[in-house]
């Protein structure tokens, strides 16, 4: 890294030029290094550029004057995206070939056609093409010929053929598909239209299994990363804890989900089963606090379908049941329950009020996120009253703090 910050001022220029065949000034700088096949001295050359729409990367190439030997790689210079990418090219014209390819050693390059993939860490990371990367591979494949031809001339035979067919690929006598997905989110297939849309091109993000973030090493960043994806995942679960039955007090179990009504807000569904006695409860709370303001909702019932809209209040049943009812009650109730069915049938309009101080009451509204012509919605200041009910006349949300201390 020392090398690097010390090629800054040689260049006069930006660190990271974009790379361009016509940028005459854009050459690499070059390291003296031990070579690992000889361990004799030789020469990294280092080329540290952008490549556009995508991000900065350092080419190194080593080559050894003594053995011969060689090595070209690339390193993304920035850190591990929090999301893994897939780009997906279908292949159809021979200048497909030539897009630019930034492949990362952990990435996976496909061909689904071919049944053809190489595998995560199984090269170097490489600035290349499409074909420069199916060249790579072919002569990966035709480095042990010969020794395979000697061994097994069946096995020989057959690599002989797919890798006649990865070479026809290059001529994109049909086209086919080529894939490469990078879990670290740090590798790139060029578009010419960029930063127009490709239609041949499809970029999938994508979030990382546990298995391709222990690949990366990524498992202690994850465990840091767990309070907050905790909050996330207490939305998408149905939390369970202990009670005892309201009835025969026997122990039970209660079920708790977080559900997001659309237009309003979170609200608490709270559901108990007891076992012993068969007894169920149901109840659904606000996930707030209490509004500033009371809400009263009204609607005009003018159709059978607004029977069907949802809606949030806590039920308590204002009628009685049973035999012991006086004559002129049961009279009263059986006509109250005849207009009720009527205004289901949609025979007769109606208005439906749903008066809440707390402001935690909800209607549907079925034209949201537009106004809904049959639906009304008023605030209003509570009474003294109304905020007894409440609880809220005797809480002290400012000052108590000096309180507190003029107590001690």
């Amino acid at each position: 890294m020392s090398a690097i910050r010390q090629m800054e001022p040689v260049r006069g220029g930006p660190l990271f030029r974009p790379l361009s065949a016509e940028d005459e000034e854009q050459q690499p700088d070059e390291i003296e290094s031990l070579c690992m096949s000889c361990y004799r001295n030789g020469v990294t050359r280092l080329l540290l550029t952008k490549i556009p729409f995508f991000k900065e990367i350092i080419v190194s190439s080593f080559t050894c004057s003594s053995c011969a030997w060689s090595n070209t790689e690339i390193q993304s210079v920035g850190r591990i995206q929090e999301q893994g990418v897939r780009y997906t090219l279908a292949v159809t014209a021979r200048q497909d070939m030539n897009r630019e390819v930034v492949k990362t050693d952990c990435a996976t390059a496909r061909i689904p056609e071919l049944d053809f993939e190489i595998p995560a860490f199984s090269q170097k990371g490489a600035l290349t093409t499409i074909e420069g990367i199916i060249d790579r591979a072919v002569a990966g494949l035709e480095q042990d010929q010969p020794v395979r031809r000697a061994a097994d001339k069946d096995v020989a035979g057959k690599i002989d053929e797919f890798i006649g067919k990865l070479k026809q690929l290059k001529e994109v006598d049909s086209s086919f598909t080529f894939i490469i997905d990078d879990p670290s989110g740090n590798s790139f297939v060029e578009s010419p239209f960029a930063p127009q849309k490709d239609d041949a091109l499809v970029v999938t993000r994508y979030r990382r299994t546990s298995q391709q973030d222990s690949m990366l090493g990524l498992e202690a960043e994850e465990t840091d990363e767990n309070p907050a994806d905790s909050v996330e995942d207490l939305r998408n679960e149905v939390l369970q804890f202990n009670t005892n039955c309201p009835e025969c007090n026997a122990p039970a179990n209660t079920n708790m989900k977080l559900v997001q009504i659309p237009h309003f807000k979170e609200v608490i569904i709270m559901a108990t089963n007891c076992e012993a006695c068969g007894h169920r409860t149901n109840e659904v709370k606000s996930g707030g606090a209490i509004e500033p303001l009371g809400t009263r909702i009204t609607l005009r019932v003018t159709d059978p379908s607004d029977m069907t809209r949802d809606v949030l209040k806590v039920v308590k049943n204002p009628f009685t049941l049973g035999d012991s009812s006086t004559p002129s009650r049961v009279e009263k109730l059986q006509e109250f329950g005849r207009m009720v069915y009527q205004i289901m049938e949609g025979h007769m309009e109606a208005h439906f009020i749903l008066d809440d101080p707390a402001g935690n009451s909800y209607l549907q509204n079925v034209y949201a996120p537009e106004e809904d012509p049959e639906l009304k919605v008023e605030h209003y200041e509570r009474t003294l009253a109304q905020n007894e009910d409440l609880g809220l006349n005797d809480m002290r949300t400012e000052g108590y703090e000096s309180g507190l201390t003029s107590e001690r």
